[in-house]
């Protein structure tokens, strides 16, 4: 070739290279300079990435594009992009949503009721239940929860309730994500008759969420000692049909123990429903709190996720979960609140320390439940339980974007030394700034952008006088 040839290449080259720019430039993926057009940059933060590598960024950079991450990085990798919207951390924490596993967000308006009542579902719940749920009830209590959850960093939920269509509204809405349960109980509620009114309710809802972005509908069986046999198989025929969890609260009682015994010749919950088929990878059983080694066995042999609810179940005198032998099988384990009637608050930050602690107590070793442990089980290990690990749950170039920014300016935030532990046994839910979810900023500065908090609140406290009138009533019966 000569070098008339030569040239010519070179300038066709030429050509074509800056053709490709200018086609890039004009499709909107760059802008004039060459830096890649994108929503959102989180700079100026220490990030917990939660990677596999457990990877920390002293100086982090965190980027969106749409409602994906496109890129983690050092503070240098900011030049890259054009942003449309930048938060600057001014060096507050920023790492992945929190998940909360499992709770019932619209018993919020039922918070501080008859918190030491003994057997108090039976004697309380169940009948203050059926005398108040409605879908003005769901729709209020959900609205108030989601606003307490998203100000303490919760960016997804697990719920089981009644009328879960109307929670789903209200996370639509709001811009959450969740994993929403219809509930299938045995006795007549609010909204069902029975199970089999229960399943039509849950495959109706299904139906119509199925394809959600945001949303993932689910079953949500009360319980293994409130379903029948029947039932518990036919949802988890269904579950397995329709590709959606099923969400239970299993192995949580010596009743539920004690009944299922009865019902299996002496099995335990765990036992029973692997031995009738309804333990399997679409399942999420809440508390498992009555498990031996062969039940932990069965758990991990069947893949179910497990929703660990540490205040729960310690003011209702259940006991505690035996999870570190569930991490050491590397079972699935994620943090869970409980409904707010139950640990009465729905803020996954405030599990922390109790988590962290209790376990030490129990064990007493003080070694046991280190901090990255415990922010673990809130983020790619509740990710892990509800088996949407590769979606959410880390920050990572791929995932969607669900990112929280705690400050660290607050006197409970200084100093840190270990942002693990600054997490678990230092900061508070109001120390979240910044919430956002896939890729939308849902809370900037503590200030709720896609809901109007005051006319919730507003809603909830009318809601609140017609309980007050009912559990006049409730409390004769009670005492």
């Amino acid at each position: 070739m000569n070098f008339k040839s030569i040239k010519s290449s070179r300038a066709v080259s030429f050509v074509l290279i800056f053709s490709s720019l200018l086609l890039l430039v004009q499709c909107g993926n760059y802008d004039k300079s060459g830096r890649q057009n994108v929503d959102l940059v989180i700079k100026n933060g220490q990030t917990i990435t939660m990677n596999a590598d457990r990877e920390i960024l002293d100086q982090g950079v965190v980027v969106v594009k749409d409602n994906e991450i496109v890129a983690v990085g050092a503070d240098s990798i900011a030049d890259e992009y054009a942003a449309e919207t930048i938060i600057d951390a001014d060096g507050g924490i920023v790492m992945p949503g929190l998940i909360n596993t499992h709770t019932h967000v619209s018993m919020s308006v039922f918070r501080s009721l008859a918190d030491d009542v003994p057997d108090r579902l039976n004697r309380y719940i169940f009948p203050l239940e059926s005398k108040l749920v409605s879908r003005d009830m769901v729709r209020i209590g959900a609205q108030l929860g989601n606003i307490e959850m998203l100000q303490g960093g919760v960016t997804t939920y697990a719920d089981m309730y009644y009328f879960e269509d109307e929670v789903a509204k209200t996370v639509d809405e709001i811009g959450m994500r969740g994993v929403l349960g219809e509930t299938v109980i045995q006795f007549p509620v609010a909204d069902a008759e029975n199970a089999q009114e229960g399943i039509k309710y849950a495959l109706n809802f299904i139906d119509q969420y199925k394809d959600h972005p945001r949303i993932t509908p689910a079953f949500a069986p009360h319980a293994p000692y409130t379903n029948t046999t029947e039932t518990l198989q036919k949802v988890t025929e269904l579950s397995q049909k329709h590709d959606v969890p099923v969400m239970i609260h299993l192995a949580e009682s010596d009743q539920e123990s004690k009944e299922i015994a009865e019902r299996s010749g002496g099995k335990s919950p765990v036992e029973y429903m692997a031995d009738i088929g309804a333990l399997t990878s679409n399942l999420v059983g809440a508390h498992v709190i009555n498990a031996d080694a062969n039940d932990l066995d069965l758990l991990k042999k069947n893949n179910v996720g497990v929703a660990h609810n540490m205040s729960a179940n310690v003011k209702s005198a259940k006991g505690v979960a035996p999870v570190l032998e569930m991490l050491e099988k590397d079972i699935r384990v994620g943090l869970g609140t409980d409904g707010p009637m139950s640990g009465n608050t729905l803020s996954t930050l405030d599990e922390f320390s109790q988590v962290a602690k209790v376990h030490k107590l129990v064990n007493e070793d003080r070694s046991v439940m280190p901090p990255i442990n415990v922010v673990e089980m809130a983020t790619i290990g509740a990710a892990r339980a509800l088996h949407m690990e590769e979606k959410i749950g880390s920050l990572e170039k791929g995932k969607l974007a669900d990112i929280i920014v705690v400050e660290t300016k607050s006197p409970n935030m200084i100093p840190i030394y270990n942002l693990y532990s600054a997490l678990v046994y230092s900061a508070y839910p109001t120390n979240v700034k910044h919430t956002i979810v896939d890729g939308k900023l849902l809370m900037k500065n503590r200030k709720m952008l896609t809901i109007d908090e005051d006319s919730v609140r507003s809603s909830a406290l009318n809601f609140a006088e017609k309980v007050r009138q009912t559990v006049i009533e409730m409390d004769e019966v009670v005492q």
